[in-house]
């Protein structure tokens, strides 16, 4: 079954693809996001042998992880194939040279149907990625039967504040899903707890970027690649009477000189439980202040 906000993956793929060769030069929420995951990292005591970056994109996240965890195989995992290219060519040049000897493990698939045995993975990292999931119980469900017994899942994704003002000024126009819908925090955490993931704890912060003007955002948008991709969405482009009506929306908005962009960042971690928690028995998700 599906609703407007049916995210149509191979829309998804393509706009990723797309935006590979642009996409670096505008990803400041996104770098700025995956260095705070890895600042968590230090909590883990864990040395897990093999991480799979799910939604690796250009690479950065996996660049990091190997630095963290010299002794790794790190998998880099992405929807679009230009996503993984991208990643490929900022390899370090003796790596490009030899790629026999030290050829980075890159896998093209879905996060929400992973092609991994089951328990072949240690550790599953996701930076700003899950958002692009129809179905965060399957997604889980995969990731669990992925994971080793006392794996670690550790991920970011937006909350439902994101583009809060891209929505409402979109919402003066038309009754188009035009901005993705993003899950609840304590909805993520009863996912986990449903797929078997011990003690999960999320907690949310707020970012906001600016910008001169609405123009700015959506050209940042599209180099990101993240377009509209809902099932629900207009078909057709916006016209220059829509598009004017959209600036006049969103001008109301404007503080100190600038036009706000809200993200909502959701932060999750949570352990592989030895065996998923029977119907009705006792759950709980910890909340940490953010």
């Amino acid at each position: 079954m599906t609703d407007q906000y049916t995210l149509d993956k191979g829309r998804v793929r393509r706009s990723f693809d797309r935006a590979a060769a642009t996409y670096d030069r505008v990803a400041v929420l996104q770098r700025e996001v995956c260095e705070r995951m890895a600042e968590r990292l230090q909590y883990v005591k864990s040395e897990p042998g093999v991480i799979l970056d799910a939604g690796s994109g250009t690479g950065y996240g996996a660049h990091l992880l190997r630095g963290r965890f010299a002794r790794a195989r790190v998998v880099e995992l992405d929807l679009a194939p230009a996503m993984l290219g991208a990643s490929r060519r900022k390899q370090p040049g003796w790596r490009r040279l030899l790629p026999f000897l030290a050829e980075p493990a890159q896998v093209c698939g879905d996060i929400e149907r992973l092609p991994f045995r089951s328990g072949s993975i240690g550790m599953i990292w996701s930076n700003l990625a899950m958002q692009w999931c129809n179905d965060f119980d399957a997604t889980f469900a995969g990731m669990w039967q992925a994971l080793e017994n006392g794996g670690l899942l550790m991920f970011s994704t937006f909350g439902p504040d994101t583009l809060k003002e891209l929505r409402q000024a979109f919402g003066a126009l038309d009754g188009y899903a035009h901005v993705n819908r993003f899950p609840d925090m304590h909805d993520i955490g009863d996912a986990l707890m449903r797929n078997g993931f011990a003690a999960p704890v999320m907690d949310m912060e707020t970012i906001t970027l600016t910008y001169d003007d609405l123009a700015g955002l959506m050209r940042d948008l599209k180099a990101l690649g993240a377009h509209n991709a809902n099932q629900g969405r207009g078909r057709g482009l916006l016209g220059k009477a829509a598009w004017q009506r959209l600036q006049q929306q969103y001008e109301m908005l404007r503080r100190n000189g600038k036009l706000p962009a809200t993200y909502e960042v959701v932060y999750g971690h949570a352990w592989k439980g030895e065996k998923k928690p029977a119907p009705g028995e006792p759950q709980v998700v910890r909340f940490a202040h953010g």
